[in-house]
């Protein structure tokens, strides 16, 4: 089977600025994104692992998987792995490695990645990765990598809507419904060859922008009726007036752009298989579904269409259909520093 080889913490040096707000940002979105190593010894081949071993709830564990085919040997057949999330006894959540480049899949030297959610609703302490793969012909081989969630507090707040915010939230028209399950589809779509960037995030506004509602707080929306519903709220709204421009938080492919009830106009862009941003409440749009985007570039300007009590922007991010912190994926998620 394999052989344990040791795992060590590697922690980058801490690099301070003249400009110390810039400094804690930095700090704040690089958490728990440097790597711990381990090693094992596969049958065919040799792996070399690099993962977050500590994790918030709204995070991710990102693990970087190099495999070195022993004497040099080749793939004859592409590498099939997946990463689990478990506790002693069950399953949390999964996700499939895929190669970060495509085009190495037949090397001697294959590095894959995988994305795996720690949902907001995880519960902090003890759990366990296990990796699952085949590769360079051998049979599935497996090894396992300790990781712990640390506790996370969440904000709450209470949200008193207007009649027409009411309405947008207590609306249960088939259009509305149709459009869930449309936007639902789509981010349940994990296609393992869509990788379009694996660099860190940048925010679609400036970084210094004031944020009205946080990831994962807990809120409690009040009906002109009087009666209440509590949900949670899956992404950062900043606040900035009508008309401000919005930019592509990472290199992608717009799959949607459209006006939806709930979010008003909207944008969806995949970053790499099962990774999403999403842009809500716009004013207007700058693109259109299946054009190419680079970071940075303007997808449409703020606004308050949808369910919204002002001007601002909806920034969110879902992997494999879970929502998990943008802060998370400005950092440096992947590792690409370390190579």
């Amino acid at each position: 089977m394999y052989k344990f080889k040791g795992i060590s913490k590697n922690s980058p040096p801490v690099i301070f600025s003249k400009f110390f707000c810039i400094a804690i940002f930095a700090a704040l979105c690089a958490s728990y994104t440097s790597a711990d190593t381990a090693s094992f010894e596969g049958s065919a081949c040799t792996v070399g692992v690099e993962y977050n071993s500590k994790a918030e709830p709204g995070d991710a564990i990102v693990v970087r998987m190099t495999l070195r085919g022993k004497e040099r040997k080749r793939a004859v057949k592409d590498t099939v792995a997946q990463a689990e999330l478990r506790t002693e006894t069950k399953k949390i959540d999964s996700a499939q490695f895929f190669y970060i480049n495509q085009k190495a899949k037949r090397q001697s030297v294959q590095e894959l990645l995988a994305y795996v959610p720690i949902s907001i609703w995880v519960s902090n302490g003890a759990y366990a990765i296990k990796v699952v793969y085949s590769a360079f012909g051998a049979d599935a081989e497996e090894f396992t990598l300790p990781i712990t969630v640390i506790k996370k507090d969440f904000n709450s707040e209470t949200i008193a809507l207007d009649a027409r915010n009411t309405g947008i939230r207590t609306n249960t028209s088939p259009e509305r419904i149709a459009q869930s399950e449309k936007l639902n589809a789509l981010l349940e779509t994990v296609i393992l060859s869509d990788v379009y960037t694996i660099k860190p995030f940048v925010p679609p506004v400036a970084a210094d922008t004031r944020r009205t509602s946080l990831f994962g707080d807990r809120r409690v929306y009040r009906y002109t009726d009087g009666k209440s519903a509590a949900s949670a709220h899956y992404g950062i709204d900043y606040g900035v007036p009508e008309g401000t421009s919005i930019a592509a938080c990472a290199d992608g492919k717009v799959v949607m752009a459209e006006n939806r009830i709930t979010t008003g106009y909207s944008v969806v862009i995949a970053h790499a298989p099962g990774l999403y941003s999403l842009y809500y409440h716009l004013s207007a749009l700058n693109v259109k579904e299946g054009q190419s985007v680079k970071q940075g570039d303007v997808l449409g300007l703020s606004g308050k269409t949808g369910l919204a009590t002002g001007p601002h922007l909806h920034w969110e991010v879902r992997l494999n259909m879970c929502a998990v912190s943008p802060d998370f994926f400005t950092g440096d998620y992947a590792y690409t520093k370390q190579q």
